[in-house]
C-alpha cells in the first residue's frame, strides 16, 4: 500500500512562485466554468429532444461534438500555449463561450451539433488554464481533487438554479441563457488572474508511454466513455420509465451530489487502499447499475441507481492513476491521463448513440456494460502481469 502512496508522486516545491489565495480561486473558478456543461448535459439535452428539436440519436451526437472539442482544445493549448497574458486569453475564451451559449436557442439539428461543438473549443481553454496551474502545484493530485470537487459543486449549484427557477418558466433555451449569463460574470472573476504562470520544466514534456501505459490509457479512455455514455441518456431513461420530468431533474442533482461524495471519499482513502480492488469493486458496482436502470425502476429507486452511479464515477476516477504509473514508472502515461479521460468521456456518448433509438435508450446501457467488462479485464490483466513492485 505505501507503495501505491508514493507511486502518485509529489514535487518538492512550486514551480514558479506560489500565486495568492485570490488567484488561485480565480484559476480554478474558471477551471470550473470551462467544466459547467457536461454536468448540465442530460437536463438540457434531454429537454431539447424532448422537445423534438433534435432526435435521441442526435443528443449523443451533440454531447460527443461539444466534449471532443473541449478535450482536443484543453490538449492544444496544453502543447501550443504559454502559460502567459492569462487574462486576455480567459476573457476572450469566456466572451466567445458566452456568445455560443446565448445562441444555442435559435438553432437544432445539425446546426445545433456545430455550435455546441464551437462552444467546446472555448471551454477547453478555459479547463487548460486550471490545467495549467494544477501542473506547477507542489502536489499536482491533490489539487486536482480539489478541481473535481468544486467543479461537482459547482454543476450542482447550477443544475439546481437552472432546475428549479430558469426551466419551469423558460425552458431549456432559458438554461443555456444562464450559462451564458454565467461566463459574463466571469469575466470579473477572469481579471484576477495572474499575469503568467512560470514555464514547466523541459524534462517533463516528450516521450511516449511504454506498451503497458497504453493499455492502462485504454482503462482510463473506457471508465470515463461507460459512465457519460450512459450519463447523457439519464432524462431518456426516466422518461421511458414513464416518470415525470421532475425525477429526472432530481435524478441529476442526487447523482451530482454524490459524484462530490465519491470525490471526497476517494481523497481520503487514495494510497491507503488498493487501486486493483478499487477498480474491480467499482467495475463491478456500475454494471449493477446498469441493469437496474435497465429495469425501468419506479422514481425512488430511479434517483437512487443515480446516485450511486454519480458516487463511483468520481471515486474511482483518482486510482486510476496509480493503476497507470505501476504500469509505467516512467510517469510518460501518467501524464495523458486527463487527456484519454477527457477523450472518452467525450466519445462515450457517441458509442452509445448508435445502440438507442427514439423509443428505446436502453442501448447506451448495454453499450456500457461491454465496455466497462473490457475496463475490468484490462485491470485484471495489468494487476496478474504486474512486476516485482506490485501492489
Amino acid at each position: 500500500m505505501a507503495s501505491e502512496a508514493e507511486g502518485v508522486g509529489e514535487a518538492p516545491s512550486w514551480i514558479g512562485a506560489r500565486p495568492s489565495a485570490l488567484q488561485i480561486s480565480a484559476l480554478m473558478f474558471c477551471g470550473v466554468v470551462g467544466l459547467m456543461i457536461p454536468g448540465l448535459q442530460p437536463l438540457l439535452l434531454g429537454a431539447l429532444a424532448e422537445e423534438g428539436r433534435v432526435s435521441a440519436g442526435q443528443l449523443g451526437q451533440v454531447a460527443t461534438a461539444e466534449l471532443l472539442a473541449m478535450g482536443l482544445t484543453a490538449g492544444l493549448a496544453g502543447s501550443l500555449l504559454k502559460a502567459t497574458r492569462l487574462k486576455l486569453v480567459a476573457i476572450v475564451a469566456l466572451i466567445a463561450l458566452a456568445i455560443a451559449d446565448a445562441s444555442t436557442p435559435y438553432v437544432r439539428g445539425d446546426a445545433l451539433t456545430l455550435l455546441r461543438a464551437a462552444a467546446g473549443a472555448p471551454s477547453g481553454v478555459l479547463v487548460w488554464i486550471a490545467i495549467a496551474f494544477i501542473a506547477r502545484t507542489p502536489t499536482p493530485e491533490r489539487w486536482a481533487g480539489a478541481y473535481v470537487t468544486t467543479q461537482t459543486l459547482g454543476q450542482l449549484a447550477m443544475v439546481t438554479f437552472i432546475a428549479a427557477l430558469v426551466m419551469p418558466q423558460f425552458g431549456p433555451d432559458g438554461g443555456f441563457q444562464a450559462l451564458g449569463a454565467l461566463c459574463v460574470l466571469t469575466i470579473g472573476v477572469a481579471l484576477l488572474l495572474p499575469r503568467e504562470l512560470a514555464p514547466l520544466p523541459s524534462a517533463a514534456t516528450g516521450g511516449l508511454p511504454n506498451a503497458r501505459g497504453w493499455v492502462a490509457l485504454a482503462v482510463s479512455f473506457l471508465f470515463l466513455a461507460t459512465t457519460s455514455g450512459a450519463w447523457v441518456y439519464l432524462e431518456r431513461l426516466a422518461t421511458q420509465a414513464s416518470h415525470d420530468p421532475s425525477v429526472a431533474e432530481r435524478a441529476v442533482s442526487f447523482s451530482l451530489a454524490f459524484q462530490i461524495a465519491g470525490g471526497m471519499a476517494a481523497t481520503v482513502l487514495a494510497g491507503r487502499i488498493s487501486w486493483f480492488w478499487t477498480l474491480l469493486a467499482c467495475a463491478l458496482i456500475d454494471l449493477g447499475v446498469f441493469v437496474g436502470f435497465g429495469m425501468l425502476p419506479e422514481a425512488g429507486t430511479f434517483v437512487a441507481l443515480a446516485s450511486v452511479m454519480g458516487f463511483v464515477w468520481l471515486f474511482a476516477t483518482p486510482f486510476l492513476v496509480p493503476m497507470t504509473i505501476e504500469a509505467d514508472p516512467s510517469r510518460r502515461a501518467a501524464l495523458l491521463i486527463g487527456g484519454a479521460q477527457l477523450v472518452g468521456g467525450s466519445l462515450g456518448p457517441l458509442f452509445a448513440s448508435f445502440f438507442v433509438t427514439d423509443a428505446d435508450a436502453r442501448g447506451a446501457l448495454i453499450f456500457g456494460g461491454v465496455a466497462l467488462s473490457l475496463a475490468a479485464l484490462i485491470v485484471l490483466a495489468l494487476h496478474l502481469t504486474r512486476g516485482r513492485s506490485g501492489t
